[in-house]
């Protein structure tokens, strides 16, 4: 089966910056699950992977614009230190992950009190030029289920 709206894709990923490190991967024996074609994935992504088939590889590099948004200078936050979550003691340099009105964020932990963290809102990676190397697994067809949902279920996709 061809990757196309409304398929799930289980693929392995790594991404790394313009000097070659990789920044973020799949664990070797946990690739991850989304549901095409609806918003669950960098649209550079999905477009590469259109028409591809488990077995393929593909590589894609993009802009900032195109990956996890160019840097905001006006992004640092004070936020209650009870909102940050990913660790019980947070350090300066830290990622933490956010519950935002758009949903789940990754911020980077720039000072911390006893009580109120001084966070960037930036994602850790924004600014940045990424290639992403994705190795698709699986194809198969969405359930209506996931359909309704809008999302993938399952080990990688959401567990509801």
């Amino acid at each position: 089966m061809h990757i196309s709206k409304n398929a799930v894709v289980q693929m392995h990923f790594n991404y790394q910056d313009e000097s070659g490190e990789v920044l973020d991967k799949t664990p070797d024996d946990q690739p991850t699950l989304y549901l095409h074609g609806h918003n669950n994935m960098l649209e550079g992504i999905e477009t590469a992977l259109d028409g591809k088939q488990a077995g393929d590889k593909v590589s894609v590099t993009l802009a900032p614009a195109d990956a996890f948004g160019e840097r905001k200078e006006d992004a640092e936050l004070r936020v209650s230190v009870k909102h940050l979550q990913g660790a019980k003691k947070w350090k300066p340099g830290m990622t933490a992950v956010v519950q935002t009105e758009k949903g789940v964020a990754e911020v980077t932990v720039l000072k911390v009190g006893l009580k109120m963290a001084t966070i960037d809102t930036n994602h850790p990676h924004a600014g940045k030029t990424l290639t992403f190397n994705l190795d698709i697994v699986s194809v198969r067809e969405a359930t209506q289920e996931e359909l309704d949902h809008g999302h993938a279920h399952g080990a990688g996709g959401h567990q509801h």
